[in-house]
């Protein structure tokens, strides 16, 4: 796919929410989120232990104000704000997840909720909100399974 079909793409907040790509295309789609003058806030999971630690992760890339009280409902208000970080558009990138679905299936669901809903209501205000998690292509395929 061309840099300019991506950026087309993730210029459409109708269609933003949480997405699985190919581990491959993660510059990529970098690139095009910061063509399009995005926020690209990159998460990464990788050795990520637990919740709390999971939860610091999203706070030290998004650069969460002092307030963010590190739960569910806290990361869910913090990601539906950002007014600390304007931007025409957000592009998270959650790096390395797989590991944390591995060992977190049930606290990786309520991220991908959270993530999804997040996406919904910046499409409202109209504003693009992609949360895009790279997998490994065999795992890719196996989730399609």
């Amino acid at each position: 796919m061309s840099a300019t079909d991506l950026r087309s793409i993730l210029a459409d907040p109708e269609h933003s929410g949480a997405y699985f790509i190919d581990v491959r295309d993660t510059e990529s789609m970098a690139q095009a989120g910061e063509a399009l003058d995005y926020a690209v806030l990159r998460v990464d999971l990788a050795g990520c232990n637990d919740k709390a630690d999971l939860m610091q992760r999203f706070a030290a890339a998004g650069q969460f104000p002092d307030w963010f009280g590190g739960n569910w409902d806290a990361l869910a208000d913090a990601l539906a704000d950002l007014s600390w970080r304007p931007a025409s558009g957000y592009l998270l990138l959650v790096e390395h997840a797989d590991g944390w679905r591995a060992a977190h299936g049930e606290c990786f669901d309520t991220l991908l909720d959270i993530l999804n809903e997040t996406a919904f209501r910046w499409a409202g205000n109209h504003t693009a909100f992609w949360a895009l998690l790279p997998f490994p292509a065999e795992l890719l395929a196996a989730l399609e399974d």
